[in-house]
């Protein structure tokens, strides 16, 4: 299994796996989780990396079907200015590939954003650690195994 859900079975976290066949022809990982797994794209959030104008890097989580307000995540951080993160950069800081990034179990922890959209819903689905692999959990729990802040970030 992943590191991702090895964590959550280590902390025993309530979570339930999905796993989907992936398309490598899909241009968009997210919905395209949310199309197999027929779930609305409201309650499947994509893993996102991003840096301030010091280099320095945070974990932002919003639905597949939302972009992220790079101010927004900028105030929420107390920074003056966010950028998304060289996927190079992305994929070395959390062990994942893109399209397979989880918040869960990266090689650094890194303060991490959730968009506050999460918490009207009982459960969401975060990327398991690997393209077609999700973890469908409480986004509370999520909240709480990342130390994560909720804000508004779409």
């Amino acid at each position: 299994m992943t590191p991702a859900v090895n964590l959550l079975k280590k902390l025993k976290i309530d979570f339930n796996l999905h796993e989907y066949i992936h398309d490598e022809k899909a241009t968009s990982y997210g919905l395209e989780a949310a199309e197999k797994l027929a779930v609305p794209a409201q309650k499947v959030f994509k893993t996102l990396l991003v840096c301030n104008e010091k280099q320095q890097l945070f974990v932002a989580i919003v639905p597949v079907c939302q972009q992220l307000n790079l101010k927004l995540a900028a105030k929420a951080a107390g920074c003056k200015k966010m950028q998304m993160a060289d996927k190079a950069i992305a994929e070395k800081t959390t062990g994942y590939i893109l399209g397979g990034v989880s918040p869960f179990a990266q090689k650094k922890k890194l303060a991490t954003l959730v968009d506050i959209s999460a918490m009207a819903h009982n459960s969401i689905f975060v990327s398991g650690g690997k393209r077609g692999l999700e973890i469908e959990l409480a986004p509370q729990n999520l909240i709480n195994v990342l130390n994560a802040k909720a804000v508004a970030l779409c």
